[in-house]
């Protein structure tokens, strides 16, 4: 098969490598779609190596078709994956408990853009911060692929949505039903009053995230694009009773990623069959392209999800 692989840093290369060998409990799948994330850009830079077993390829989620079945999926059923890497690849062998059927109303290529997204956003606002009906979350990063499924699960439970991005992408993250849209560049977010927090940033936004935290509230850090280290005023955050949690999705044991794609497939896919949750997609680029789309994703211009398509 052919893969995106990474010869040097900062690099990759559609190259030819042996095909993937599944497991006793893997399914196989022939690649229709993956997608571009932020950890794969890292991945490339040499930031972010893959965890122990998973292939050294980028990509961490995919959509296709099976062609090796296990665990109750048969050949040919259209599905998409929970990757710890290998999504830039025509084949992939994944666990087959972190497989999703495609969502009704979602095609095939789409599909390749949800898993991740929509296993972090769940995992993180209801998992670890237990968001609710009335409270108010603040979503930073709202143009993103997590951002743009971040606002809409949010709404369809009922939360108050605040998001931060440019001022450019405001328009349409309104039409994703964002309440409150503030420009990061300009706008002071410090006084928001959330009862959750869902943040990209880490290090950058941290004495402010406490500050805009609301009694009780919950800060839930997903990533570090604004550095790993900060100085924390635990007197603000002992006044508010709040509290902070830090989570990664890639590097968490096969069981607890099935425990998530479990909960996904509950409660997130009905809300995708009945229309309240679209993927976005802002454009997508032939497997072969990846450093093309990656280029798009570390400009920061799109909004929601860069696929990229095999075959």
């Amino acid at each position: 098969m052919r893969a995106i692989t990474i010869p040097a840093k900062g690099e990759l290369s559609w190259s030819e490598v042996p095909d993937p060998v599944p497991g006793p409990d893997e399914v196989l799948i022939r690649t229709a779609a993956s997608a571009v994330n932020r950890a794969d850009l890292l991945q490339v830079a040499g930031f972010y190596p893959p965890p122990p077993g998973a292939p050294e390829y980028p990509g961490l989620e995919c959509s296709g078709t099976v062609v090796h079945p296990a665990g109750g999926w048969q050949a040919g059923d259209e599905v998409c994956a929970l990757l710890g890497g290998g999504g830039y690849a025509e084949l992939v062998a994944v666990p087959a408990a972190h497989v999703l059927p495609v969502p009704a109303g979602i095609d095939l290529v789409t599909a390749g853009g949800l898993p991740e997204v929509a296993c972090t956003v769940w995992s993180n606002l209801t998992m670890v911060a237990g968001l609710r009906a009335g409270e108010t979350v603040l979503i930073h990063g709202g143009g993103s692929g997590i951002g743009t499924f971040a606002i809409q699960y949010a709404k369809a439970l009922g939360a108050r949505v605040v998001t931060t991005a440019r001022a450019v992408k405001h328009e349409r993250l309104r039409e994703l039903g964002a309440d409150v849209c503030l420009d990061y560049t300009v706008d002071d977010f410090t006084d928001v009053g959330a009862d959750v927090i869902l943040d990209i940033m880490g290090a950058s936004y941290l004495d402010r995230n406490v500050r805009a935290l609301a009694p009780g509230g919950r800060l839930v850090v997903i990533g570090m694009q604004g550095g790993t280290k900060a100085e924390l005023n635990l007197g603000a955050l002992l006044a508010k009773r709040a509290s902070i949690a830090a989570t990664a999705l890639r590097s968490r044991p096969a069981e607890e990623k099935a425990a998530v794609v479990a909960g996904v497939r509950q409660d997130v896919w009905p809300l995708l069959a009945a229309g309240a949750v679209r993927p976005v997609v802002d454009c997508t680029f032939p497997l072969a392209e990846a450093a093309a789309a990656q280029a798009v994703v570390g400009a920061g211009d799109h909004v929601g999800k860069v696929l990229l398509v095999a075959g």
